[in-house]
């Protein structure tokens, strides 16, 4: 008979780990609930009303809420969170390269990835990361902020992830995102074993994934160099593959 005491350590230990919770609104907006068995953030909460009942029905306290970068379809529920649960509206503006967010004793870790727009951020767990419009399921944000170099530098540092990390978007295109993908690599057979995977219900890759079928994290593959190559795009260094692919419509 296993000792009450550590089963019950253990059941402690298990509702202590950091567990992520996905959010759909406004159609295809994806927000996220990083939640132990006491407290949770709220991560470009526009999903209010869910959000609130989540929280309510498994006895959460709603600590914190932020978001991954400005843009009003992030942003919107977000002070709305807050004076509802009483949360602290953490501005992620003024978050630094490798701020730390508590929730109770499990450990958040945010990095400053600039590109899809000037003040975009991703947040990064144990095994996930939740990455806004910086990088999605199946391709990357638009490069908004105009800095190239910026974008390119935040992608290189989300590819130095562990190849089993989950990847938590900010929008689900994988429809669209894995037609484009055919498109400019039909012969990529990994692109219908990622598709037989999308659950349009929970939205989520691992790196090994985007790095097998997304062309923008692809700029290094011979298949992704031999495209650049055939449209007259120079490709000897790294940075030309990554400004030749943003630059494929």
């Amino acid at each position: 008979m296993q000792n009450p005491r550590l089963a019950r350590h253990e059941h402690e230990m298990e509702n202590r780990q950091l567990k992520i919770k996905q959010f759909f609104y406004g159609g295809n907006n994806l927000g996220y609930l990083l939640h132990t068995g006491t407290c949770a953030l709220a991560i470009d909460g526009g999903a209010v009303d869910g959000i609130l009942s989540f929280v309510r029905k498994n006895g959460l306290t709603l600590a914190q809420v932020t978001n991954t970068h400005g843009h009003g379809d992030h942003t919107t529920g977000t002070r709305q969170l807050a004076k509802a649960s009483g949360a602290v509206h953490l501005d992620h503006h003024r978050f630094a390269n490798g701020h730390t967010i508590d929730l109770d004793g499990e450990m958040v870790t945010v990095r400053l990835t600039p590109g899809h727009t000037p003040d975009s951020v991703i947040f990064a767990a144990d095994n996930f990361l939740v990455t806004g419009d910086t990088l999605f399921n199946g391709t990357v944000g638009n490069c908004f902020s105009g800095d190239l170099k910026a974008f390119y530098r935040s992608i290189l540092l989300l590819m130095g992830y562990p190849g089993t990390t989950r990847i938590y978007a900010g929008h689900d295109y994988v429809v669209a995102s894995l037609a484009f993908a055919r498109h400019l690599t039909p012969g990529n057979g990994a692109i219908d074993a990622y598709a037989a995977r999308y659950d349009k219900n929970h939205v989520v890759s691992t790196l090994v994934d985007e790095l097998a079928v997304n062309p923008y994290l692809r700029f290094n593959d011979p298949e992704i160099i031999s495209l650049l190559e055939s449209k007259g795009l120079p490709t000897d260094t790294e940075y030309q593959r990554w400004e030749g692919i943003m630059s494929i419509e």
